[in-house]
């Protein structure tokens, strides 16, 4: 569950986000909406740690991420809009790097003997890179990789570790059609057992994936829609269009 109180940011005199506040509990995939500059990605730097309030608080599974950042981030899987990639490294080297930096052989292969403990990180990483269909790419240098393939790596790097949470920026962007429906049903089947946090200009996509969406505007919070509010009377382009036009 993730729990954002009066969440406000500034840049000196310049209001990023004010009074931001939400819930989203565990198994709902909700989609955060919003104009270039609306606040999104202030909001989801903030959610995931990377980024500190000005006022207000966040919780992650009960914890305040300003308090315990550590034990937050230990529950959240993040994708940034351009994924935090080294050129230099392999595709492979990458995500055992990650493993490692999200301490993930303490949940996913803390028993055992060293031997062991390789052998299921092979094994959680081989499924991730299933999941996320990177296997062809998994030794190449992820400077060699498409656009589509370093997404899908970022991707995978969010779900190193089997986070709780995720939150994901832009997850489709740079992919082609075949690798959003995969993309898609993964983050649907994700959403079916954790809580999911994502942004997209793609209004369809949205609506597809989410069973709410929360509309930000310069800054503050314009709509919180349910799957029947989204239904009803007209569509999330029309209802969208509405809030940033003021009418």
């Amino acid at each position: 569950m993730v729990e954002v109180a009066g969440l406000t940011k500034k840049y000196g005199k310049r209001l990023a986000i004010e009074d931001v506040s939400f819930t989203v509990p565990k198994g709902q995939i909700a989609g955060l909406l919003g104009l270039n500059g609306a606040g999104k990605s202030t909001t989801m730097n903030i959610l995931t740690g990377c980024l500190s309030a000005t006022h207000g608080t966040v919780k992650i599974n009960g914890i305040d991420i300003a308090e315990e950042s550590e034990k937050a981030k230990l529950c959240i899987g993040y994708l940034p809009e351009t994924p935090p990639l080294y050129a230099d490294m392999r595709a492979s080297e990458y995500l055992d790097f990650i493993y490692g930096l999200k301490k993930a052989e303490e949940r996913v292969a803390h028993t055992g003997s060293r031997k062991e403990r390789e052998s299921e990180k092979k094994r959680h990483i081989g499924r991730i890179c299933s999941k996320t269909g990177i296997e062809e790419v998994y030794s190449s240098l992820v400077r060699n990789l498409s656009k589509g393939y370093k997404q899908r790596l970022g991707l995978a790097a969010a779900l190193v570790g089997d986070p709780e949470i995720l939150v994901l920026d832009e997850p489709t962007v740079g992919l082609d059609p075949a690798q959003v429906i995969e993309i898609r049903n993964l983050i649907a089947e994700l959403g079916s057992s954790g809580t999911v946090i994502f942004s997209s200009h793609i209004l369809s996509e949205v609506q597809a994936l989410c069973s709410r969406v929360i509309v930000l505007h310069q800054g503050h919070i314009a709509a919180d829609l349910g799957p029947q509010e989204m239904l009803e009377d007209h569509s999330l382009e029309k209802t969208f269009i509405d809030i940033v036009k003021g009418t």
